[in-house]
C-alpha cells in the first residue's frame, strides 16, 4: 500500500510534478484567501480573475458585481473595495457577487482552474480543510502563494497547521523541507503572523485593522472551499 503524502511548497514550477489525482490547496492568508472566505461566509458569491482586465470582462456577465482587490498593493481604478476582509464583510448588499483580484494568490488560483481538486484555505477554515482532506486523497499539496518571491510567515503557519493535522491522520511528509517546516511552525501561535513583511506592509499603510481581523478569526468558519470555473464555492458535506 502506497503511503499518503503531504507536501508544502511555494514554487509554481513544482506543481508540474503532481498528477490530476493530487489535491492542491491554495493559501494566501494576507489577504486574498481570507477575503474569499469572508465574502462567502457573509453570504456573497465570490469569483476570481487573474488580472484587472479579465475582472472587467467577467463583470459583464454578472449582476452588479463588486470589484475587489489590489495590484502591487494598490486598488485598481474602477474597483469598489480593496483586498480587505473587513470591507467585504461590512458591505451591506450581499446580493452583489464579488470578483477578487490580487497580486499573489489569485493568479495562482487562476492557473489551476482546469485541475480537478483545488481548494482554498486560510486561517478561518484551516481545521475544516484539514478534516475534509484527510483520507480523501493519497497526495496533498499545500501551496503558500509567494509574495515578492517570499514564502511569508502567515502562509507557512497555515500550511504547517494543515500538514500537522494530516500527519495525525496518517500522512507522511513528502520531503525533508516539508517536515522541517511542520516541525518549526506547527506549535507557533497565530501572533507570529504579525511579525513578517505582510504585516509590516499593512501596518505601514494604515491597514492594521485587517491584520487584527485576521489574527482574531482562526478556525471560525467550518466550510471547505473549492473552485468551480471562475467561482469559489463552499462544499455542503
Amino acid at each position: 500500500m502506497s503511503p499518503k503524502l503531504v507536501a508544502i511548497d511555494c514554487l509554481a514550477e513544482s506543481l508540474k510534478q503532481y498528477n490530476k489525482e493530487t489535491a492542491i490547496v491554495v493559501i494566501d492568508v494576507i489577504r486574498s484567501t481570507t477575503v474569499i472566505a469572508t465574502a462567502i461566509k457573509s453570504g456573497r458569491r465570490c469569483f476570481f480573475a487573474p488580472t484587472v482586465e479579465s475582472a472587467f470582462l467577467l463583470a459583464k456577465h454578472l449582476q452588479r458585481p463588486l470589484l475587489v482587490g489590489e495590484v502591487g498593493g494598490n486598488m485598481p481604478y474602477g474597483f469598489d473595495l480593496k483586498n480587505s476582509p473587513i470591507d467585504i464583510e461590512k458591505h451591506p448588499d450581499k446580493s452583489r457577487p464579488a470578483i477578487i483580484v490580487s497580486t499573489s494568490g489569485i493568479p495562482l488560483l487562476s492557473s489551476l482552474k482546469n485541475c480537478s481538486s483545488v481548494y482554498v484555505a486560510c486561517l478561518r477554515n484551516c481545521a475544516a480543510t484539514t478534516n475534509y482532506l484527510a483520507n480523501r486523497y493519497s497526495q496533498i499539496k499545500l501551496f503558500g502563494a509567494p509574495t515578492r518571491g517570499e514564502f511569508r510567515e502567515e502562509d507557512k503557519l497555515c500550511c504547517s497547521w494543515i500538514a500537522a493535522g494530516l500527519m495525525k491522520a496518517g500522512y507522511t511528509c513528502e520531503d525533508n523541507k516539508t517536515l522541517e517546516l511542520v516541525n518549526d511552525w506547527k506549535e507557533k501561535p497565530v501572533q507570529i503572523c504579525g511579525e513578517g513583511n505582510s504585516a509590516k506592509y499593512l501596518i505601514e499603510t494604515r491597514q492594521k485593522r485587517d491584520l487584527n481581523y485576521i489574527l482574531k478569526h482562526v478556525n471560525d468558519y467550518n466550510r471547505v472551499l473549492t473552485i468551480n470555473g471562475d467561482e469559489i464555492v463552499k462544499l455542503t458535506d
